[in-house]
């Protein structure tokens, strides 16, 4: 009923947004710029290949099954000198190597419209990549596209509270490829796109003063949050597949 017909590219927010747009049929692009897609986009751009998963009791049996490394959290791995969650901790040294990547919001929503017509990973890393897929994949099976920006978590909710925090740097990495993806938008994507647009001469300095950017700062990872800012510096399109994100063929 709320399903934002009949327009062809619409908004949603986190994990109920995605599983409503996957059993619509629609192409669905999850949006999680700190950092779940920029990571996925940044490890595909270097030949990683990356399995989603929360992080729960079927984890490790997920890994096993898949041969692939399950990432840590940053201060961890980062002390190890692994990859991680952050993504300038992947390199060129890293293609073929599989990894699981968790997270609390990006990866739980990938794995939650696994059953989507296409599920990919946007960010503001891939904006112009992903928002041409989307139009060729719209045009060749006439599903409409949903972004899904992933938003965050409220720490300690009381109970029966709704955890999601919507976040600033996923709203504008949602309206940059809304913007881009153009077609018939939906009041609510409007509305994004127009965020973006009225922001877009200052993405890096809003991400980096966001409530998400201060807290990855004051974390030491502020190199992160500079490298997820930037837009339009990769051409991979991250394209969930058998339970791994790969290279969608151009």
């Amino acid at each position: 009923m709320f399903d934002q017909s009949p327009y062809e590219s619409r908004l949603e927010w986190g994990e109920r947004g995605v599983r409503e747009a996957a059993a619509r049929g629609d192409i669905v692009i999850v949006v999680d710029v700190l950092s779940f897609s920029s990571t996925v986009a940044t490890a595909l751009h270097y030949g990683a290949i990356v399995f989603p998963h929360a992080k729960d009791e079927h984890l490790s049996a997920f890994a096993k099954r898949h041969g692939a490394a399950i990432i840590n959290g940053r201060s961890e791995a980062a002390a190890a000198g692994v990859a991680t969650l952050s993504p300038v901790s992947f390199h060129p040294g890293h293609a073929g190597s599989r990894f699981v990547l968790c997270s609390l919001n990006g990866a739980v929503c990938a794995r939650a419209g696994a059953s989507a017509t296409a599920l990919m990973a946007g960010c503001l890393l891939n904006v112009s990549a992903i928002a041409a897929e989307a139009a060729r994949l719209r045009a060749a099976t006439g599903a409409s596209v949903t972004v899904v920006p992933c938003g965050e978590k409220w720490t300690e909710p009381l109970p029966g509270e709704n955890a999601l925090r919507p976040s600033v740097e996923d709203y504008l990495g949602a309206g940059a490829i809304l913007h881009a993806l153009g077609g018939s938008l939906s009041p609510e994507a409007e509305v994004c796109a127009g965020a973006f647009l009225q922001s877009r001469g200052r993405i890096a300095e809003l991400i980096w003063e966001c409530g998400s950017g201060r807290e990855l700062r004051d974390k030491g990872y502020g190199a992160d949050v500079k490298h997820c800012s930037r837009v339009d510096v990769f051409t991979v399109v991250p394209l969930l597949r058998e339970e791994r994100f790969e290279v969608a063929a151009k």
